[in-house]
């Protein structure tokens, strides 16, 4: 591979990433939105959520199409291949949050638009909504640096979106069996809160990998720290 034909190559590879990158922001954007939509019924947030899902999908037509292009042109091997088939699988995740995000702020105009008797201070939801925020845009910076480590802290991370989901349904459950009048939209926050943590889900997917990448190890069915002596292959 001649010079200008490898930097051609190192640009095709940067303008993937990049991508990811772009379309990561914009479900960020997503999120945040809905969250807003949630807290304060706006049906305006609960539009623009919506609006931006077709721009997601784009994203995700657009960065399949140009990693199988350079799959075909280039013929990657080892890491440079890892890295195109983590980027597909990336963009699946991040369309598949955007997806989650466009089901909080759905069911949130729903329950605004029915006078939504107050259950629960919208805190707790945006409490693990932050974490999976974060575990999102740490998993992102994680792939953008390919670092393994701030892979793992994400991975990690997990555990703590989970414990949050687990508490707001406890507190749900309990208003629920205190007055029955309240089920209907306990339940509707129960699935904005697992759409939450599914949030969360996509981003821990996203953190693995980049571990896939950097160690050429598949993770998902694999414990962390039965990786923590391996070399990258």
């Amino acid at each position: 591979m001649n010079e200008h034909i490898s930097k051609q190559y190192d640009s095709e590879l940067e303008t993937l990433r990049s991508g990811v990158l772009q379309m990561g922001g914009l479900v960020e954007s997503q999120i945040r939105s809905a969250i807003e939509a949630f807290s304060t019924g706006s049906r305006e947030l609960v539009e623009k959520v919506i609006a931006a899902e077709a721009r997601v999908d784009q994203h995700e037509v657009d960065i399949d199409n140009t990693c199988s292009h350079v799959i075909v042109k280039r013929q990657p091997a080892a890491g440079d291949l890892r890295l195109i088939m983590a980027i597909m699988r990336a963009v699946t995740d991040l369309e598949r949050i955007g997806d989650e995000a466009e089901k909080i702020a759905r069911m949130s105009g729903q329950i605004h638009e029915r006078g939504r008797p107050q259950l629960m201070s919208s805190g707790a939801i945006r409490h693990a909504a932050d974490i999976a925020i974060s575990m999102l845009r740490d998993a992102l910076d994680a792939l953008a640096r390919l670092d393994a480590g701030d892979a793992a802290k994400v991975i990690r991370q997990d555990a703590a979106i989970d414990d949050e989901f687990r508490s707001i349904v406890r507190q749900l459950i309990t208003f629920m069996m205190e007055d029955p009048r309240t089920i209907s939209t306990a339940l509707e926050i129960v699935w904005i809160a697992k759409a939450v943590e599914r949030i969360g889900d996509h981003a821990k997917n996203i953190a693995e990998d980049v571990i896939y990448i950097v160690k050429g190890t598949d993770i998902r069915h694999t414990r962390f720290v039965e990786l923590e002596g391996e070399e990258p292959r």
